[in-house]
Formats: C-alpha cells, structure tokens, sequence
C-alpha cells in the first residue's frame, strides 16, 4: 500500500515537471513574439501595465494612464501581448514553486538509509536551482521595461528564459526516463563531446539574443552573406560594442554597420554550430548500439537540418515574424534535444 502511494505521488510529480516544461515553451514563444512585434514596452511599468494589472481601457482608467505616465498612448495591442507573456511566466513560476516544494517533502519523507537520502540530494537541488532561477529572471524581465530594452538585459532575459526550459527538461529527464537496458559502452567516452557541442550552441543562441537585442536582423539581406559592400564595413569590434548611453533602446541604436556586423557573426558562428553538432551527433548514431541513444542523436541531426532551413527561408522571405518565432522556438527544440542526447550518454557510465 504504502508503495502504491509513493508510486501515485511520483507519477504527479512528474506530471507537475512535465506540464513546467510545456510551459516553459510557452512562455519562450511568448516572449519571442513579444519582441520581434515589437512590443517590448508595451506596458511602461512592472509587473502591471500603467498601474494596473490588465491593460486599462476605460475611460477613467485611460485619464489616471494620462496623470501618471503624462504623454503616454496606450497601444492596447501590444499592451495585451506583454501582459499575456506576463501572467503566463508567472504561472509558470508558480508551478515551479510547486516542483520545489515537492522535491523538499519528497527528499524529507525519504528513509533514512543515507544511499536512498544520496539518491534524491541531486533531484532536490536542481528544483530549488531552477526556482531560483526564476526569480533572477523576473528581475531581469523588470529591468528589460525599467531600462528601456537595454540590449545586454533583453539578451539577459532571453537566456534565462532558455535556462529555465532547458533545466525544467533536464529534470523531467532525470525524474521519468529508464535505464538503459545492457548499457551501451560504445559511446561513453562521448560525453565530453556532447558538452563542448552544447557549448557551441549556448555560444550561437547568446549571438542570436545579442542580434535581436540589437534589432539587427533586417541589417543582413542577401544568402549566403550580405548584399552591399559588407566586406568593407564588417568589424569584431562593433560586434561586441556596447550601445551608447540612450533613453529608450527600441529599434536599436547601434549604427547600420554595426548591427550588419552582428548579423555577420550570427551568421558564420551558425556555420560553426551545425558542422560541431552535425559532426557529434552523426557519430554517435554510427556507434551507439541503443536505440534509444540512437534515436537521441538522429532527432539532434533533425533538429539542426530544420534551424538551418528556417534560417535560411527567414532571410529568403524577409523575416517575417512567424518564421522568426519558429526559428526561435526550433533554437530552444535543438539545445533540449542535444540536453537530452547528453544525459542518456550520461547515464551509461
């Protein structure tokens, strides 16, 4: 009995972790699409929208909008998109919250047998890790309003926000996935390989989230490289420049040259990660013996071919923001899935 029960309340956590992680996407795509629509300050203020905790539209509310932010108009469109990104974070924090408690009661009501206690110390630490997590990046996302789209705190924000999912995915993949059966010891020593992947990756979507920061996309026209005399602008140095000193940073205020420049970067670092992964996941699907392992590696190679093409037509049709979001929303699959193929490689040692 006792069993029955330890089982029911562990198939709800991972329920719990799992509907954090669909969140999670969510919450990503939100926030995607609140920026590349351009509607970042939306609402001035944090964690409301002109003092208030919808987007005010009646007529006593615009005039109280009309004292405290004087010269302000209230796009109700834009409005609504950040409020939305806003109270599905919070949700998300709040599930979060959840997990955490959850693993504290779940690792206090284990036995005493200090190898069981062991067991759940890591499981425990990555919830409260994630939690914490969350806060940080609800202070990031106060600051992305209060400082006007300061590139380095848009960037700052985006990647936390990819942390979190990946870090939700890591747990749930802790908490749900089985042993391999046999093992597969034909790809153990992989593992570091995996890692250094994952790290070119991270590299490419900070690049990504500095280029959006900058509003730097519609800088970059041509395929495979710019069209213009792109040769005679480009400059490392204004890749990692900071903005000047500014009130407001919507639109960017990095020169042309400058945000071309990015671009660039974006660009030939892409080369960079689709060769490292290509190269890693191919060989791992050549020698693993698991199909699961196997599996892991050929959805990582999927994953690059579809970034790439979405890349690609992003340009080629002129960045449309539904392409954009989905080339943001494929970022995110891609790190999950190399996160993936790296903890079942993992857990083969």
């Amino acid at each position: 009995m006792k069993k029955n029960i330890s089982q029911y309340f562990k198939n709800k956590y991972q329920i719990l972790v799992l509907i954090s992680c669909l969140f999670a996407v969510v919450v990503v795509g939100l926030g995607a699409y609140t920026r590349l629509s351009d509607a970042g300050l939306g609402c001035p203020d944090w964690p409301g929208c002109y003092g208030f905790l919808t987007v005010p539209k009646h007529l006593d509310d615009i005039s109280l909008v009309e004292q405290k932010f004087p010269g302000a108009v209230v796009e109700s469109g834009k409005a609504w998109k950040e409020m939305i990104h806003r109270y599905f974070a919070g949700t998300l924090g709040l599930i979060l919250l959840g997990v955490m408690f959850y693993s504290i009661y779940r690792f206090k009501n284990t036995t005493s047998n200090s190898a069981q206690r062991i067991k759940h110390i890591r499981p425990l630490k990555l919830p409260i890790f994630i939690f914490l997590l969350v806060i940080f990046q609800a202070m990031l996302g106060m600051l992305t309003v209060t400082m006007a789209l300061q590139p380095l705190i848009v960037m700052g924000h985006l990647l936390g926000g990819f942390a979190i999912l990946t870090l939700s995915s890591l747990l749930y993949f802790r908490i749900a996935s089985q042993p391999i059966v046999g093992g597969d010891a034909s790809v153990i020593g992989y593992f570091s390989w995996c890692i250094f992947a994952l790290v070119v990756l991270l590299m490419q979507i900070a690049l990504g989230g500095w280029l959006a920061a900058n509003y730097a996309a519609p800088h970059c026209s041509g395929l495979p490289l710019c069209t213009g005399n792109w040769q005679q602008t480009f400059s490392l140095l204004d890749v990692f420049q900071l903005p000047s000193a500014s009130s407001n940073y919507e639109y960017g205020v990095l020169s042309s040259e400058a945000r071309q420049s990015i671009h660039l970067v974006h660009r030939f670092w892409a080369i960079v990660t689709a060769t490292v992964i290509l190269f890693v996941a191919i060989r791992i699907w050549l020698r693993a013996q698991s199909n699961k392992i196997k599996n892991s590696a050929l959805l990582v190679v999927v994953a690059v071919i579809c970034q790439i093409l979405l890349g690609g037509i992003l340009v080629y049709w002129h960045f449309p923001i539904s392409i954009a979001l989905a080339h943001n929303l494929m970022a995110a699959m891609l790190l999950i899935s190399l996160i993936r193929l790296s903890f079942y490689i993992h857990r083969v040692k």
